[in-house]
């Protein structure tokens, strides 16, 4: 990685603005139903705190939209931050202001405190320049180690840059090599497993990894559009007419790579979603009318397994069903044993196959999980993320 880390400074007695994705579940008390952001970012904060810096942490939480609203504050992540670490992290009231300069200016090497979130103020996420100039005055250096955020150009990840020197901490560090690695020297042969509810949200990234796979396995409700484009009968399964042409144009062009396109050979159907009362698998590619395709069959769980079997590098990004559903998770739940069995660098881009992964309780069993579904995403598209763009480079 051509981007300085936080081994590559002197932290010392230094401010050490930290960004940090603490953007995490809260129950309707206030209680966190999922701490894995924080623990992420826990081996840069003890770094930091361990080289003597004077520790300020920075977070979003949720979608305030610029106003001070009090179920969105970040105590419930100070405090169970302050639990991990086993020392306390102050908890101040706002994110800029005199009152936070203070407290900053008095605090000692070794402590950390936690500014209030980023999105109670509109400056945030319009990246305006006074308010990351405000924010950048806090510290001597900024630490990036939020990668779930970037994808995004806000103060906090982009603006705060042009003040500051500015590295990644472990957790971007980390990602970024990961990512780099499946652009750049994948090991084939590449399988990349491709799932979710909508092919517009994944033109990009079925276009750049083309580039670069073998194989594309192709699950989740985006796979009936495929079918659909192929002449089979997807009965009442979701359809984006709009996606039409362009599923013909990346068939055309996987064939001109060489590149195999694998869907669904059967699948789990249901009548309705909701009540799944009625449930069952068909024997062939054809989905009578009136079933709508919830899950891939046991079928296709052995053609896609054998696949990953095979393979030297793989990619996952969507689940193959509504694997929220316990009747319509078999497929996920197949694909993510796959995975964790194989020889293969395994890469999970985040959101939704990252928790699936955990539901399972795969997660060790991976290379590497990532933090970010958007920047995940984004990355394997061949965008350039502007919160890794705009780190000072070696």
């Amino acid at each position: 990685m051509n981007k300085k880390s936080v081994k590559d400074v002197y932290l010392g007695g230094k401010r050490v603005l930290m960004r940090v994705d603490f953007n995490v579940p809260l129950d309707k008390s206030q209680r966190i139903t999922d701490d894995n952001r924080i623990k992420a970012a826990l081996p840069t904060i003890q770094f930091a705190l361990q080289e003597g810096a004077r520790l300020i942490l920075m977070s979003h939480l949720g979608r305030p939209k610029g106003e001070v609203k009090p179920e969105f504050s970040l105590k419930p992540a100070a405090k169970r931050l302050s639990e991990l670490l086993g020392k306390p992290v102050k908890m101040l009231n706002d994110c800029i202001g005199q009152e936070v300069k203070s407290v900053v200016d008095n605090m000692q090497e070794g402590e950390a405190v936690m500014l209030e979130n980023l999105r109670f103020h509109k400056e945030e996420e319009k990246n305006n320049p006074e308010f990351a100039r405000e924010l950048a005055s806090l510290g001597d250096i900024f630490v990036n180690d939020a990668f779930g955020t970037c994808h995004r150009a806000h103060a906090s990840t982009e603006g705060v840059t042009h003040y500051l020197e500015s590295v990644s901490g472990f957790l971007v560090e980390k990602e970024i090599e990961y990512f780099q690695k499946i652009l750049t020297s994948a090991q084939k042969p590449f399988v990349f497993v491709l799932g979710g509810a909508k092919v517009s949200d994944k033109i990009p990234v079925i276009e750049n990894m083309m580039e670069k796979a073998d194989a594309i396995l192709i699950g989740g409700a985006m796979a009936y559009t495929f079918m659909k484009v192929k002449g089979i009968d997807i009965g009442a399964s979701r359809l984006e007419d709009d996606m039409i042409e362009t599923v013909k144009n990346i068939l055309d062009k996987a064939k001109q790579k060489k590149v195999e396109i694998i869907l669904p050979i059967d699948h789990v159907i249901t009548d309705d979603i909701e009540s799944a009362q009625n449930v069952k698998t068909t024997d062939s590619q054809a989905i009578a009318s009136g079933w709508m395709g919830v899950d891939i069959g046991p079928k296709s769980v052995n053609l896609f397994s054998e696949k990953i079997k095979g393979a030297k590098t793989v990619v996952w990004n969507g689940p193959v069903g509504i694997f929220e559903k316990e009747k319509f998770a078999v497929g996920t739940k197949a694909l993510a044993a796959a995975i964790a069995q194989s020889d293969a660098t395994s890469v999970i881009g985040g959101g939704d196959s990252a928790a699936a992964v955990a539901k399972f309780g795969l997660a060790d069993k991976m290379s590497h999980i990532s933090t970010g579904g958007g920047a995940s995403l984004e990355y394997l598209e061949g965008k350039v993320l502007p919160g890794v763009a705009a780190l000072t480079d070696k």
